[in-house]
């Protein structure tokens, strides 16, 4: 969730300058009265955590703590994340069960058709000022919880509520529940116009929101500007300690670790030991806070997961950098500096290694958009919905690819298809009425309900492995990694469980939540 750091990130160098004070706001525990019986459920969100990299962490001895809990469980290493692979889509995805076309968080950046504008979450510090500090922080701090995430979606906090089961968040961008509670921005962010003095949100029963909601005391040494407020590693892990010393563990607690996604962009998808092996310090702090690791794993039901992958980015920002913008130059292409004009045709929403393209111009056909964009090698395919129907092509098949949800083909998740044309185009084959997936795990379920995830006309373009798209002051990271794609590469991530010989129905972040709701009530 490097994204809600950058816009934190803004804020602390506005303070920075005016020389104001940091001050928490700091909640007590005392009056919560814990009603969990049996076992916790602990979920650890280890933003970007891939499997290959934590294998050779393990192999070195560099990750004790994560090589523990494997030890003593299961590790799934090939789980399926949801798309684009966003970290604030994955998150509504994993809190809620279910894919974007019903949860509606479409991505990290995307237009909104009824409000004529581009949502953007805080994808990097040079769009956020393009955008507007004000309209980001919003849509960030407030928006995302209680306009976006659709409300006939429960998150795992509100339908552990209605259970009667507490649950907690630290540090999770997507965490609405059932508790009203007021969040007190900083004032000069107020005087500036920043955002306004508070936000009235609801949440789970714990909740921990770096500096603008905290537990521990302790914490004040994590809430620096230099410490991006309190969203860091070693934040969320004092919070959760303060939880467990307190006895104060609800049912079900999630607590996000962020730290590694920023050494896996810069460094690539393989060098970042040395930052997997940091995070490992902050799970073994966590375990230290009982009398034993053993007496750890007696004392909860431990879930440690990544969100998703990230696939390499080349060096040379003239082949490695997908610039949809120059490709498109026959068409008015809407400047994030201004509001959507009447003669604007195009709006991009750029999501790393996958982006929406909108057509606001009626007499602009898609077809005719796909046509240009589909000479480019490094796009891996386009898709577009076109009534009931998904249709996908890409580069060097001359064939279209055309599926829709019910028919005689099934997947290996029980989903039934009807298919078109040529499936290789998905890297998909087809053996009888059995289809398999390859390169794009879950590929049409998950490409199906990011073209259904909201209103417009609009197009999928998807990057092959070594290439993002770049845009209006979008994140580049030539020479490290970057996700977003709908690839195998940006899609599995590892999950650890211990505490339970149980496991989801499949094996997709998805399937977690169902999972995760029986954990917690069969305890």
């Amino acid at each position: 969730m490097v994204y809600l750091m950058i816009v934190i990130i803004v804020v602390v160098m506005i303070i920075i300058l005016i020389k104001t004070a940091v001050k928490p706001n700091r909640q007590s525990l005392d009056q919560t009265e814990m009603t969990q019986t049996g076992k916790p459920v602990i979920l650890l969100i280890v933003d970007s955590l891939m499997n290959e990299p934590l294998q050779q962490a393990v192999k070195k001895d560099r990750a004790p703590a994560l090589q523990f809990l494997m030890e003593h469980g299961r590790l799934y290493p090939d789980v399926v994340s949801s798309y684009p692979t966003m970290s604030v889509t994955i998150d509504s995805t994993l809190l809620t069960g279910t894919y974007s076309d019903k949860h509606r968080v479409p991505g990290l950046v995307w237009y909104d058709e009824n409000e004529k504008r581009l949502v953007n979450y805080g994808s990097a510090r040079e769009e956020v000022f393009k955008l507007g500090v004000k309209q980001v922080a919003e849509d960030n701090l407030y928006k995302l919880n209680h306009k976006h995430l659709h409300r006939d979606v429960k998150t795992i906090h509100e339908t552990l509520a209605d259970a009667g089961q507490q649950s907690a968040s630290i540090n999770a961008l997507v965490y609405r529940g059932n508790e009203k509670k007021t969040l007190h921005i900083p004032e000069v962010a107020a005087k500036l116009k920043l955002a306004p003095e508070t936000l009235h949100i609801k949440t789970p029963a714990l909740f921990s929101y770096g500096m603008l909601s905290q537990f521990s005391p302790k914490n004040d040494q994590h809430i620096g500007p230099f410490e991006k407020f309190g969203f860091n590693d070693a934040f969320s892990a004092q919070e959760l300690k303060h939880l467990i010393q307190n006895d104060k563990l609800p049912a079900f607690t999630i607590a996000y670790f962020p730290e590694l996604d920023q050494e896996v962009h810069k460094n690539g998808p393989k060098e970042h030991i040395d930052a997997i092996a940091k995070t490992d310090k902050q799970v073994q702090e966590v375990l230290n806070t009982y009398e034993s690791w053993d007496e750890a794993l007696n004392s909860a039901i431990w879930i440690v997961m990544g969100d998703s992958g990230q696939a390499e980015v080349g060096n040379d920002k003239n082949q490695s950098l997908i610039r949809l913008k120059d490709m498109l130059d026959d068409y008015n292409i809407y400047k994030v500096t201004e509001q959507v004009k009447k003669d604007d045709q195009i709006v991009l929403g750029h999501n790393e290694r996958m982006a929406f393209i909108y057509i606001l111009d009626e007499a602009i056909r898609q077809e005719e958009v796909v046509k240009k964009l589909q000479k480019d090698e490094r796009i891996g395919f386009l898709a577009w919905k076109d009534g009931a129907d998904v249709h996908v092509v890409a580069n060097g098949h001359k064939e279209i690819f055309t599926f829709r949800p019910d028919g005689p083909y099934r997947d290996s998740y029980g989903q039934t298809w009807t298919i078109k044309g040529d499936p290789s185009v998905l890297d998909m084959t087809v053996h009888g009425d059995v289809i398999e997936y390859k390169t794009y795990p879950d590929a049409l379920a998950r490409l199906h309900s990011s073209l259904h995830s909201h209103s417009g006309t609009y197009i999928i373009a998807d990057a092959k492995p070594g290439f993002e798209f770049q845009g209006e002051g979008t994140p580049i990271h030539l020479g490290g990694a970057a996700h977003g794609a709908l690839h195998e590469q940006d899609t599995m991530v590892p999950v650890i469980v211990t505490g339970t010989d149980t496991k989801p129905r499949h094996m997709r972040i998805v399937d977690l939540y169902a999972w995760m709701i029986d954990l917690t009530k069969n305890r």
